[in-house]
């Protein structure tokens, strides 16, 4: 499965930046590059990964992910990860970053209703 990566304003103000499918080693970069964009053409308060359609994320995504946070943090800004996929969520677990990203809880797909 490919990466897709859409993106909006938030009614605050903040940039959402939703990634959808799986993050790995051959798609990693452009997380970090979706949100240098935003960062280079004005400084939002806030950017929030929504993490809710995020299917796999491996080690060099989990980078890219730490790599935009230091990104937004030079310029000010900062990085959350919101509403991870339930895999997502384990991943950052795993590696000691949820503290890093805001301590977001999982997106559960159960509770939503239509």
């Amino acid at each position: 499965m490919t990466l897709s990566i859409t993106t909006s304003t938030l009614a605050d103000g903040a940039v959402e930046v939703s990634p959808r499918g799986e993050i790995d080693v051959e798609n990693a970069y452009e997380i970090r590059e979706a949100v240098a964009t935003h960062l280079s053409s004005g400084s939002p308060a806030r950017i929030e990964l929504n993490m809710r359609h995020v299917t796999f994320i491996d080690s060099v995504g989990i980078s890219a992910l730490v790599a935009a946070f230091q990104l937004a943090g030079v310029s000010g800004v900062k990085l959350v990860v919101t509403r991870p996929s339930r895999f997502a969520h384990r991943q950052l677990w795993v590696t000691g970053l949820l503290g890093l990203f805001g301590n977001p809880q999982p997106f559960d797909e159960e509770t939503v209703t239509a």
